[in-house]
């Protein structure tokens, strides 16, 4: 028992930190990059994740809100793109680099979850202090779909992986999808337990999503700097299987998670990959995937 609670708090930990990480100091400048990707879609990178601007007949859709403060400067930036209303807010996932902006966006925005984010999201602090200001009214539990035509907007959830209420946002128009931090960037991707993610679940939650999505070209990453392809999306997918397949193994011959650990090395044919994975960050992988075996 005690064991277990220890391991929960180094979980929690580990999350906080990974938040944390993200954030920039308070003194930080506010910058905004603009990438236009369509000519009524865009995306706006720094604080926090990559944010879509999808701008319908009805009014403007936006994929999450990045860091705490970012929320204001992200409706100025819009205002700078089109003068039509904001309408709609689609958070990805639950962490505060993707959803603190909420509390800034006007009461009128619908905002819309996948169900566990919202549970989630419920639990942070910045929505407690704003009392439950930018917390979403409307959810989904598998796909819904917002929309139609031109502007259709497909929502996906295909089961834990980052966290356990991961949205793909699809516009089919463009053959583009928001991925979130379900695959923020080519690197071994951080795992939260604590709000419900899977290092066991995570490659075949990809390979869903890779087969379940049609017709798309295009992916928006949570946090890469540059667009990645659906081909790309497969290969993370094999990536993160290979990953786990060694792990088992390791942890399978009796190793700890921190002798697994400094047993994993990045596979050479995944050069295009970060190599650097913090020691911390992957240790946490190893607890993660020990205690999920042993259900």
């Amino acid at each position: 028992m005690k064991r277990g609670m220890v391991l929960g708090m180094l979980l929690a930990l580990g999350a906080l930190a990974a938040v944390k990480a993200q954030t920039p100091a308070a003194d930080a400048p506010i910058v905004i990059e603009v990438e236009k990707v369509k000519d009524n879609l865009w995306v706006l990178r720094g604080g926090g994740g990559n944010t879509a601007v999808f701008a319908t007949a009805g009014g403007v859709v936006v994929v999450d809100a990045k860091n705490p403060g970012w929320g204001q400067p992200i409706l100025d930036k819009i205002k700078t793109l089109t003068d039509k209303p904001v309408i709609t807010l689609i958070n990805t996932h639950t962490h505060g680099d993707h959803v603190s902006g909420n509390v800034a966006f006007p009461a009128t925005v619908e905002i819309v979850t996948q169900e566990n984010t919202k549970t989630n999201m419920e639990k942070l602090p910045i929505f407690k202090e704003n009392a439950g200001r930018g917390l979403p009214g409307k959810t989904f539990k598998d796909r819904m779909t917002l929309g139609k035509g031109a502007d259709q907007i497909d929502l996906y959830y295909f089961g834990p992986g980052h966290t356990n209420g991961d949205a793909w946002v699809a516009f089919p128009a463009h053959r583009i999808v928001h991925a979130g931090d379900l695959f923020a960037r080519k690197e071994l991707p951080f795992v939260d337990a604590s709000n419900g993610g899977s290092v066991l679940h995570y490659p075949e939650t990809l390979m869903k999503a890779h087969r379940g999505i049609k017709n798309v070209d295009t992916i928006i990453n949570g946090h890469h700097p540059v667009q990645t392809t659906w081909a790309d999306l497969k290969e993370f997918a094999d990536f993160n299987q290979d990953f786990l397949t060694f792990a088992q193994a390791q942890l399978k011959t009796g190793k700890t998670p921190e002798q697994a650990a400094a047993e994993w090395k990045l596979p050479e044919k995944y050069k295009g990959y970060s190599a650097a994975v913090r020691a911390d960050r992957l240790k946490g992988r190893f607890e993660t995937l020990a205690a999920e075996m042993k259900k």
